[in-house]
């Protein structure tokens, strides 16, 4: 004797080797011995073994149509064999029964089971949902094949084109298109967005990074949204000086000027004055709030995306030619340099001179400070400002600071990159950060003494944080230092340029210490600034990268920073050389450029050996 039986919800044949009424000794078609539950056989036969009757009733199942055996089955629920009478028109043989079983269960769309044996009809609106949603996945697993056979042969499909941004920034894993994505990778080798550059989707590696920026941070665009008037401050009193401000050749928002003037009984007085947009652009104005989203310019080579827009930027911007609002702090010095007294005025300033690094760097250096050669415009106030800001060096405690360290400016124009390499503090980059530190400190100490919160950058222990109550910042050796010198640039310098104006003019503040608004420029900008400092750094990478290839270059010097990894000279990039031996940390050595993806932004490099001197 043999039964047919249901085992952990799949059915099974097997002969029976004993039978104890309430359950059975049986020997599996596979030669296993069980103990079974009587309740649990389905069909008992004599013949044929287990295999060839598992095999027939297979079979027959196959030849069933699910839907007619809907179509004729009882609404309400039933038995089996009930089913098969109806169906096949007699009693069902042991085959017929096994097979209608198997067809009952296979069916979980058409038949709902119910118990041992028993099923009910799925009703019509189910039975149609389940069929509809089968027929879309044989669909879309139909469309998948063909994307992976487009993709695999590196061709677009049509309708991965207006998603391209989604697959390439912030896929959805569960979509056909990425699950097609996976699988044609995996199928070439490749990772997704190589395979996809592979099938012309991404024209250029520069706007695949600048791109992913966009994607994740200006989801809006980087275009503004009307920000309506501003009030006109032009009837502000006119400055007495002529004031000139020293910036890269590819500054538009020019946040600071100086000027010098000789004072009739001896001694100077210095003018640092900062662009004041600040008296056009109120709290919670429809340009505030513009301000406030975006925090801060972002910068790349070759481009940047304003915090502010250009009329706002044209109208403000401290441009040669023109007397523009600033907010000034004028610092009074002996005749030894040593200040004396602060003031700080709300004026017009003109700007007769925008200097620019290409020029003054040839200028204006050491050589040319040691040989007294400063017959040019300026270069007496220079060198006097040069001398001023030594002193406020040496008062910080941080002469000669970093003076090894290298600058590198970017300039990329019809896509080639030039990449310029300037030693960090020489005289022209002292005197500014110089003044810029000063103007920063003093207006600090000046909300801190009349009692009014500003946003402060403060460092302590070795971290840096920010604050709205001013602490010393040991980085800089000054007892606080409230960011106020690029209001154009930065939202915090824009909302502390507000509360130096209300102490200035002796008016209440925007912001109290209690003020959400305050708090979260500060929380926002902190955000932001690690996030636009980043993305900095990934373009710097990419475009040395690109320099790389645009030169040509296939073997370069580098020197050691520790176990593998090396700093390529005269470039801002870091590499990973694994084949690098043992050495020691500041040794010059030479690689060979083997691999530059542009993509990846990774660069591929082989040691070949210590470099000459």
């Amino acid at each position: 004797m043999n039964v047919f039986y249901e085992e952990d919800g799949s059915f099974k044949a097997g002969t029976v080797l004993a039978d104890n009424t309430t359950s059975l000794q049986i020997e599996t078609a596979h030669g296993k011995r069980i103990k079974l539950k009587a309740n649990a056989v389905m069909v008992r036969f004599e013949g044929p073994a287990p295999i060839p009757f598992t095999e027939a009733a297979q079979a027959l199942a196959a030849d069933i149509d699910p839907g007619f055996l809907w179509e004729v089955a009882p609404q309400d629920e039933f038995d089996y064999l009930a089913l098969g009478r109806d169906y096949f028109g007699h009693a069902p043989t042991p085959v017929e029964s096994a097979g209608l079983l198997l067809r009952l269960h296979g069916a979980p769309m058409h038949f709902y089971k119910k118990g041992r044996g028993r099923y009910r009809a799925a009703p019509p609106d189910s039975l149609k949902a389940a069929l509809a949603s089968v027929e879309r996945k044989r669909l879309q697993a139909e469309a998948q094949a063909a994307f992976v056979e487009s993709l695999t042969h590196f061709e677009l499909p049509d309708a991965f084109r207006d998603k391209l941004h989604e697959l390439l920034y912030a896929p959805d894993k569960n979509t056909i298109e990425y699950k097609a994505l996976e699988s044609a990778a995996a199928a070439t080798g490749m990772t997704i967005v190589h395979l996809l550059e592979k099938c012309g989707a991404i024209p250029s590696s520069h706007g695949y990074h600048l791109n992913r920026f966009l994607f994740e941070h200006f989801p809006r665009g980087t275009g503004f949204d009307d920000h309506g008037t501003m009030p006109d401050p032009d009837d502000l009193p006119l400055a007495e000086v002529e004031a000139f401000s020293i910036d890269d050749i590819t500054t538009t928002e020019i946040d600071d000027a100086l000027s010098v003037v000789r004072l009739p009984g001896g001694g100077w007085r210095v003018g640092i004055h900062i662009a004041a947009p600040a008296l056009g652009i109120s709290p919670a104005s429809a340009l505030d709030e513009l301000a406030s989203r975006r925090l801060s310019t972002v910068y790349m080579p070759g481009d940047k995306i304003t915090m502010l827009p250009d009329p706002v930027i044209d109208r403000y911007t401290l441009l040669a030619g023109s007397a523009r609002p600033a907010v000034s702090l004028y610092v009074f010095l002996d005749g030894d340099l040593v200040p004396n007294g602060y003031e700080t005025r709300i004026e017009r300033v003109p700007i007769v001179a925008n200097l620019r690094h290409d020029t003054l760097d040839a200028q204006f250096n050491e050589e040319t400070i040691a040989a007294g050669a400063l017959d040019f415009p300026f270069g007496r106030e220079l060198e006097m400002l040069h001398r001023f800001a030594r002193q406020r060096e040496i008062a910080r405690g941080k002469a000669d600071a970093q003076q090894d360290r290298q600058d590198y400016s970017f300039y990329v124009e019809n896509d080639i990159v030039r990449i310029v390499e300037r030693r960090r503090g020489s005289p022209m980059d002292k005197l500014v950060a110089e003044m810029m530190i000063l103007a920063n400190t003093e207006w600090g100490r000046q909300l801190a003494e009349f009692g009014v919160p500003g946003i402060y950058r403060v460092q302590g222990g070795g971290k840096v944080r920010m604050s709205t109550e001013a602490a010393p910042h040991e980085g800089l050796g000054v007892a606080q230092y409230a960011w106020s010198s690029s209001p154009l640039r930065r939202y915090v310098d824009l909302v502390n340029q507000r509360q130096i104006i209300a102490v200035t003019q002796g008016v209440e503040a925007p912001y109290d210490f209690d003020s959400d608004a305050l708090m979260l420029a500060m929380r926002d900008f902190e955000t932001a600034n690690e996030i636009y400092i980043d993305f900095q750094r990934r373009m710097e990478r990419y475009w040395c990268l690109r320099w790389l290839v645009q030169e040509g270059v296939t073997r370069i010097r580098a020197h050691v920073l520790r176990e593998s990894l090396v700093r390529i000279e005269r470039l801002p990039l870091f590499a990973r050389v694994p084949s690098l031996p043992e050495l020691e940390a500041g040794t010059h050595v030479e690689i060979d450029i083997t691999g530059v993806d542009l993509l990846g932004l990774d660069l591929d490099c082989r040691f070949v050996g210590k470099a000459q001197s």
